[in-house]
């Protein structure tokens, strides 16, 4: 098992910075991904980004690349999102997401509010 916790969502103004933050515990010797997802009212729940966490190798989606950073600390067992250039479309709960190996099991945080107005 592991277990996600989030922290750093808050509500921004159009352009400002944002910085999210998931703390893994458990099982973290098995991680083999981590990232962020986010789901906004009445749509899915859509990939943000992740990392590798061996070799730091990360993905993001389209919309948010060039825009969002994400990185990690092994030592710390977290991963982090820097999101820089809000829009109000970035409005949404952002998860923290794990995914472990061999056994290709994921795992989700409980979720945090970002709020971005116009």
């Amino acid at each position: 098992q592991v277990q996600l916790v989030e922290s750093g969502g808050g509500l921004v103004h159009t352009g400002d910075s944002l910085r999210l933050s998931c703390e893994a515990s458990g099982r973290t010797a098995s991680l083999y991904t981590m990232g962020w997802f986010r789901q906004a009212p009445g749509k899915d729940r859509e990939f943000v980004a992740d990392i590798r966490w061996s070799g730091g190798n990360a993905n993001y989606a389209d919309s948010v690349r060039g825009r969002f950073t994400i990185s990690r600390d092994n030592a710390k067992n977290s991963v982090y999102l820097q999101m820089n250039s809000l829009k109000p479309e970035d409005t949404s709960v952002y998860y923290c997401t794990a995914r472990t190996w061999p056994a290709l099991i994921d795992y989700w945080g409980q979720g945090t509010q970002v709020t971005v107005s116009s």
